[in-house]
């Protein structure tokens, strides 16, 4: 037996199932189908609403769609975070169509082909630069629009986020220019009479450790201070990156974002003179949504093989590509997951929950205790609100994207 991953807070069970939004589990499925990835509109503004009152008051928080771009959700979170990070063009206009104003976006990444950085000038969003060559490009487009654009320099910082489960910063990355090449990308930025915006400092994502969150800020702070007076002129805008994780693994604990709260209203206390003014942002993906989503997968068969049961799903790693570890994950460690018709019952049994694909990498829960379940029985993977739909493989074996619905 495997132990499984803490299931979130927010999650009730009406007449023996989950229920999401008010909604019992078999009701969804039985109306809209399954596969199914859910979401929750009240645990969206909860989760908002507890970081809004954990941090600085002048800290904007800003949404990295690339966590879940699905519309409906992407039009609540427009309404509900002051700025929407993305990292495509396409992604761009899906932000405009979901209501976005543009000088609420930016736009990160490190192969913004000349096409994008195009619409990007011309809509007016701001660009993450990321190299000496992507800044020659953007203001060559900008001088053949007869545009100024909007124009935020990424650095790669000479550190890293420790704890985190993937490091954007510190050591040869692809993302941001290393510290020594900011300062004259920026004059090149001010010579050109172009719209310097600020600098963007990511140093790495999926944080559980307040202590580590708050020594990344800290440091944040006075890397960018340090390029400022290097450059001899404030930031508009400093993006403090992201880092907040959420509880995935069994020993997984929730961040203490109080704690971080408490140390970033210290820290904004203290700042420098040259980012007196200064605006500062965080950038989250999966800490805003994640926890929000849950995907609903009817179990199809139940077989036994030499002593092991097998509960068969009609969905898998093709719609929840990390639930299987198969998303950056070194040990396979099991996800959040529950027989959603039988919530919260005893475990009665040790079974492996698989996906319906031809591979032995469909595996969604391994030797895991759970209430006995039969065919037509309805299995919940939660922490599904982020990296789900879009980064898996929807179309492996022809299996086709499963539906995606919010709720209450």
């Amino acid at each position: 037996m495997k132990p499984i991953g803490p299931i979130p807070d927010g999650y009730e069970s009406r007449d023996g199932e989950l229920s999401i939004g008010g909604a019992k589990a078999s009701a969804l499925v039985a109306e809209h189908g399954s596969p199914l990835f859910v979401y929750s509109r009240s645990l969206l503004s909860s989760r908002i609403s507890t970081l809004r009152a954990a941090m600085p008051e002048q800290l904007n928080i800003h949404y990295a769609m690339k966590a879940n771009p699905f519309a409906p959700l992407l039009s609540q979170m427009v309404e509900l975070v002051d700025g929407i990070d993305i990292a495509s063009g396409g992604e761009l206009a899906m932000a405009i169509e979901a209501g976005a104003a543009a000088e609420h976006i930016s736009f990160a990444g490190p192969g913004k082909r000349d096409d994008e950085l195009l619409e990007a000038i011309r809509a007016g969003v701001t660009i993450n630069i990321e190299s000496p060559t992507e800044c020659d490009r953007a203001l060559a487009i900008g001088a053949k629009e007869g545009l100024q654009p909007r124009l935020v320099v990424r650095v790669n910082p000479d550190f890293d986020l420790k704890g985190s489960g993937m490091k954007m910063g510190g050591g040869a990355k692809q993302f941001g220019m290393d510290v020594d090449l900011v300062a004259p990308t920026v004059r090149q930025i001010l010579d050109a009479g172009a719209d310097w915006r600020g600098f963007h400092i990511f140093a790495g994502s999926q944080a559980l450790k307040a202590d580590a969150i708050i020594e990344t800020q800290a440091q944040t702070i006075a890397l960018a201070a340090r390029l400022a007076q290097q450059i001899g002129q404030s930031p508009v805008h400093v993006n403090l990156g992201g880092g907040f994780g959420i509880p995935y693994f069994p020993g997984d604990t929730p961040v203490d974002v109080a704690q971080v709260g408490v140390a970033l209203k210290e820290q904004f206390a203290e700042l420098p003179e040259i980012l007196s003014n200064t605006l500062f942002a965080i950038e989250l993906g999966r800490y805003l949504v994640g926890e929000a989503g849950v995907y609903l997968t009817r179990i199809v068969d139940r077989k036994e093989s030499q002593g092991e049961i097998f509960l068969i799903a009609d969905g898998g790693l093709h719609h929840q590509l990390a639930a299987s570890g198969n998303f950056g994950t070194v040990i396979r460690r099991n996800y959040p997951a529950a027989i959603a018709t039988q919530y919260r019952k005893p475990a009665e049994e040790v079974v492996s929950i698989v996906g319906c694909l031809c591979t032995p990498l469909d595996l969604l829960s391994d030797h895991v205790e759970m209430p006995k379940a039969q065919v037509g029985d309805i299995v919940a993977i939660f922490c599904a609100g982020a990296y789900g739909a879009t980064a898996s493989p929807a179309n492996f074996l022809g299996q086709g994207p499963a539906k995606e619905i919010i709720v209450r």
